[in-house]
């Protein structure tokens, strides 16, 4: 992850980031009173699924979002699986944006459950923003029955930070001046931006802190991480001059499933790529949006995965372009040398974007 260069504010900006507590399972809490106070994960419901999300009574024993159905079961044999609701997690979604948007049109949505705001000048003249967050917390419990956490902070990486700082439905406050002494008592894997793989390379440079990271220079960072080093050096002196994109567009849409057994043959792989496509096409039609890049996602039974991408000269027009795009990039793959568990299509550089450069103009791994 890297941040794109920007000048810093005139005054410091008043950031919140606000984060839906356990936002699925808590939907399905709230409307299934036999669910609450019992472990409870979206998601999952064949042996081969995914947990999408956890209620905090399942969190206890370890159960986490992404992790197989299977994990999930062995850690909490009492766990509970409920089937997704997307409509209803999308209808609540909408309410709490609804909320928000009466304090603040500097609204970043990340994803249905949480979204940055702007509210340096809000609309209801409220000097602190902590007041504001509190308003907004209030209102979110009053019109859905569900609670929020928030971070409040003057750039939108702090406010991450400390939208998790006091979860569930808590709220924490990291003023200017305190930044640099809250960023370096983290362990570098606690930052927004670098996950398991990523901490595992600091960790073998002997950087283990934000302590530690800020005492390297950005020249080094750079030696060892390329562009994302400067988003490093940057975090790790707490700056961040990134402003709340209201308009931020969609970059990518995508689908993927896990299927109760491992495929293996062409006519199974390609079959089961129909639904995935249909899916993807589904947005497309929705929004009336479509895009040049199909990626498609292969994950095998040991969990190794791989990307194929391939770049077209105009939009796809209809599913079955999708489709048999998507079934070529496949074809190319077979035969395959173990068995799949997984597959995925992503549809990005949707229109209106310029295209990314692809040596040879048509296939690339990532």
């Amino acid at each position: 992850m890297c941040v794109t260069p920007s000048l810093p504010p005139a005054e410091p900006r008043k950031i919140i980031h606000l984060d839906m507590d356990a936002f699925y399972a808590s939907v399905e809490q709230r409307d299934d009173p036999a669910l609450r106070g019992r472990p409870l994960a979206v998601g999952g419901t064949r042996e081969r699924g995914v947990v999408m999300a956890a209620s905090y009574e399942a969190r206890q024993y370890g159960v986490r979002s992404a992790m197989p159905a299977s994990t999930a079961r062995r850690l909490c044999p009492k766990l509970l699986f409920v089937p997704p609701r997307f409509e209803v997690y999308k209808e609540v979604s909408g309410q709490v944006r609804e909320i928000m948007a009466e304090y603040t049109p500097l609204i970043e949505p990340v994803a249905l459950d949480e979204a940055y705001l702007d509210v340096t000048h809000n609309l209801k003249h409220e000097p602190l923003a902590s007041q504001v967050a509190r308003d907004i917390r209030a209102a979110i419990l009053a019109r859905t029955q569900l609670t929020a956490s928030a971070g409040i902070s003057y750039n939108k990486f702090l406010a991450k930070l400390a939208s998790d700082h006091r979860k569930p439905n808590g709220q924490y406050v990291i003023p200017p001046g305190r930044g640099l002494a809250f960023v370096e008592k983290l362990t570098v894997g606690q930052f927004h931006g670098i996950g398991p793989a990523t901490a595992g390379r600091l960790h073998a440079l002997g950087i283990f802190t934000g302590a530690d990271l800020r005492a390297q220079p950005e020249a080094f960072l750079r030696q060892h991480f390329g562009k994302a080093g400067g988003y490093y050096h940057a975090i790790a002196h707490a700056e961040d001059h990134r402003p709340v994109q209201p308009d931020r567009q969609r970059k990518s849409v995508g689908a993927e499933t896990t299927f109760a057994h491992d495929l293996h043959e062409q006519p199974e792989l390609l079959a089961a790529l129909l639904p995935v496509a249909a899916k993807v096409w589904s947005y497309c039609q929705r929004t009336g949006q479509s895009g040049r890049t199909l990626t498609l996602k292969v994950k095998f039974a040991d969990f190794q995965q791989i990307t194929r991408s391939r770049t077209l000269l105009a939009s796809v027009p209809d599913e079955a372009s999708l489709l048999r795009t998507c079934q070529d990039i496949l074809t190319a793959l077979l035969p395959l040398p173990k068995g799949v568990r997984l597959l995925g299509l992503s549809l990005s550089n949707l229109d209106g974007e310029a295209p990314p450069a692809s040596p040879g103009g048509q296939l690339t791994l990532f």
